[in-house]
């Protein structure tokens, strides 16, 4: 099984403020987390606000610990916000069941990291995570 290499996790973070900036959209923060959730890198733009660590982390480490993306764990919170609630407190680095938190695979499909990106609408910040994905040769989960 692989990981995200800090080198990666750099480009992550460079190639997803790139493409929010392409986009013309709000200052995003950037989470990449190793297998097990914790952090390898973050950065977050001039004029985010200042929880978006906990927030861009808790969508990566959130997908990860349910094994699926965080917009996923959103729409499982449509129909059991219950079940869903109550993960929040038991999730070590949190839980955001909104888009912008997705597992990054190796070549055999097993989870390896995660990127949680936020700052801007969901989908755009899901958007920005892919895009950062992609420009560090890894591989997002489908």
């Amino acid at each position: 099984m692989g990981r995200i290499r800090l080198a990666q996790a750099n480009t992550i973070i460079e190639a997803a403020l790139a493409k929010g900036a392409e986009a013309g959209i709000k200052p995003l923060s950037v989470a990449v987390v190793d297998a097990g959730g914790h952090l390898i890198a973050f950065q977050r733009q001039d004029r985010a606000s200042s929880m978006r660590l906990q927030i861009a982390q808790g969508k990566a480490a959130g997908a990860l610990a349910m094994g699926v993306s965080s917009r996923t764990l959103g729409t499982m919170a449509v129909d059991r916000p219950h079940f869903i609630a109550s993960l929040g407190p038991l999730a070590a680095n949190g839980l955001i069941p909104v888009a912008g938190g997705v597992i990054v695979v190796d070549a055999e499909g097993f989870p390896i990291g995660a990127v949680g990106v936020t700052g801007d609408t969901s989908d755009n910040d899901e958007i920005a995570a892919l895009a950062g994905i992609a420009a560090a040769g890894l591989t997002a989960q489908a």
